[in-house]
């Protein structure tokens, strides 16, 4: 599991849209002249004002045409950081089947019925939490920076592994594991991501390719390590062991040396420092704190992307998918040992599952780079279908080896679906509206993916094994994957109703205002970048 690149996908559409605003402008200029009265006025409660004066150099502010990444040379530094960052993280997460052996074995009461279902909160919170902190993440790390943001979350990932490894409860492991190791583990991997777009463009597919076969080693490596130390060395030790790898990360996050100003990379591209000095400057006039508030939670928290009926569909079908998504993480381990008892390598499962989602990710990504428009959405459709069916087919493995290539097969289905969520976003909201859509989904997935292990964990102990859990575990991503299939035909179908091409730039430029008229845009409404159902919306 993990979202390696969405970060850097986007930043990269925001450079290519930031260097093309400046023509917007004079365009806006050029369309109606402002008498000098005009100029001065203060503009509209809520509205923004064409800016009159020039526009700031690109190297301050933003990826613009006057900035050049360094493509090299600290960044390298910077992708190991990265790289260190991500692969701990869901190399900890996706390897969490044999903690959670371990964490049976402690906790496991014969007179309570409901012993899985209560371990599987541990591993189940901490996933959760790593995407339910996103959108608040972005806004954290568009006001204080990636480097403060990432240091103090790899903090706090290591705050929360090392007292898991004191604490003999599991209602304290559900608060020193699931909530502040996964809140941690969110503030340090999203600013891993958004900080690769400071140091690299022409060269950001290669670092973000860098970034991802060195997650999958330690998705495929940390399996193994855990294999060796948590029986002899026990489970305290194996979490203090583990804590280490989020401290070294604090130390490789001061690495993390913006080039961009705090903000620089937040909001549409188009919404500059310049825009955001606007808002404040007319909160002041308007003499109320409350209003300089209410922008800022405007500008961070834009619930714009849920105007768009195809991105709620979407939406609401990944969400349901991943119910089930997160239960052969969690449970795998234990199935095996209960399954196959006289094999001790079921930590070749993990391994294989890790291995095979690195090379989906690479495969699957150049396979949608040739697949046009919405149809990448279909990918998905079929990589939820398969990873349904696959997790279906776990109890039904007579043998060992047929379980591994289930494993093989959900790996590649991982892979698949985590590649095209960003190009599909990209597609649905347009590239300045990416960032938030994703983020606002990944809080979505959050829910079902904390609930899904648990309840896997009551079926196994209200029936005695996992056949019941593992089948009903493959309904939810095949229920998610028929609502995907529809996006597309709503898609279409909304577009038959738009204006023709050619009369679309009458929604994208404003019309010529009355002299003395001050011009001003409501959020987002005249910005490049969107698709034509949002620009009629």
């Amino acid at each position: 599991m993990g979202t390696n690149g969405l970060g850097s996908q986007e930043q990269e559409s925001k450079d290519e849209n930031r260097t093309e605003q400046p023509d917007l402008h004079m365009e806006f200029r050029d369309a109606a002249p402002e008498p000098e009265s005009s100029r001065d006025a203060p503009p509209a409660a809520g509205d923004c004002k064409t800016p009159a004066s020039p526009a700031p150099e690109a190297g301050a502010h933003g990826h613009g045409a006057g900035f050049v990444p360094p493509e090299g040379g600290w960044g390298w530094l910077v992708v190991f950081a990265a790289t260190w960052c991500n692969g701990s993280i869901f190399g900890i997460q996706n390897s969490f089947g044999i903690l959670h052996t371990m964490l049976v074995k402690e906790h496991t009461d014969p007179d309570d019925p409901a012993s899985q279902f209560k371990v599987a909160w541990v591993g189940a919170l901490a996933m959760g939490m790593i995407f339910f902190c996103s959108p608040v993440v972005s806004m954290f790390t568009d006001h204080f920076g990636c480097r403060k943001t990432a240091v103090s979350g790899a903090a706090l990932a290591f705050i929360g592994l090392l007292s898991t490894s004191f604490a003999n409860s599991l209602i304290l492991r559900y608060f020193t594991y699931g909530i502040l190791f996964g809140c941690g583990s969110s503030f340090a991997f999203q600013p891993s991501l958004v900080i690769l777009g400071h140091y690299f463009r022409q060269r950001l597919g290669l670092a973000n390719g860098v970034v991802t076969a060195g997650a999958s080693l330690f998705s495929m490596g940390l399996p193994v390590l855990l294999d060796k130390v948590v029986e002899p060395l026990g489970l305290s030790r194996t979490f203090q062991i583990l804590s280490l790898f989020m401290l070294v990360q604090a130390l490789l996050a001061l690495t993390f040396k913006p080039l961009l100003p705090s903000g620089g990379a937040m909001g549409p591209p188009a919404m500059g420092p310049g825009h955001d000095e606007s808002q404040t400057q007319d909160a002041a006039q308007a003499g109320s704190k409350w209003g300089k508030v209410v922008a800022r939670i405007r500008k961070y928290f834009n619930l714009r992307v849920f105007h768009i009926v195809t991105y709620r569909v979407w939406a609401f079908g990944v969400a349901t998918a991943v119910l089930g998504y997160f239960v052969p993480y969690v449970h795998l381990i234990n199935f095996a040992k209960e399954q196959f008892k006289e094999n001790e390598k079921e930590w070749v499962l993990l391994v294989c599952i890790g291995a095979s989602s690195g090379v989906g990710r690479l495969a699957f990504g150049k396979i949608g780079d040739l697949i046009p428009g919405l149809k990448k959405i279909y990918m998905q459709v079929v990589s939820f279908m398969a990873l349904g069916l696959m997790s279906m087919m776990i109890p039904q493995c007579a043998g060992f080896e047929g379980l591994v290539v289930v494993c093989a097969f959900l790996g590649l289905c991982d892979g698949c679906f985590l590649t095209m969520m960003a190009p599909i976003a990209f597609e649905l909201v347009g590239p300045m509206q990416a960032s938030q859509a994703i983020g606002y989904l990944l809080g979505l997935m959050s829910l079902p993916m904390t609930a899904g292990p648990p309840i896997a964990g009551l079926l196994h102990d209200y029936f005695g094994n996992y056949t019941v859990a593992f089948s009903l575990a493959g309904v939810p991503p095949m229920v998610g994957g028929v609502v995907l299939f529809f996006v597309p035909l709503i898609h279409r179908r909304l577009q038959r109703g738009q204006a023709p091409p050619e009369d679309t730039t009458a929604y994208m430029l404003p019309a010529a205002l009355p002299a003395g008229e001050a011009k001003s845009c409501s959020n987002g409404d005249i910005l490049p970048g969107y698709t034509d159902v949002e620009t009629h919306i």
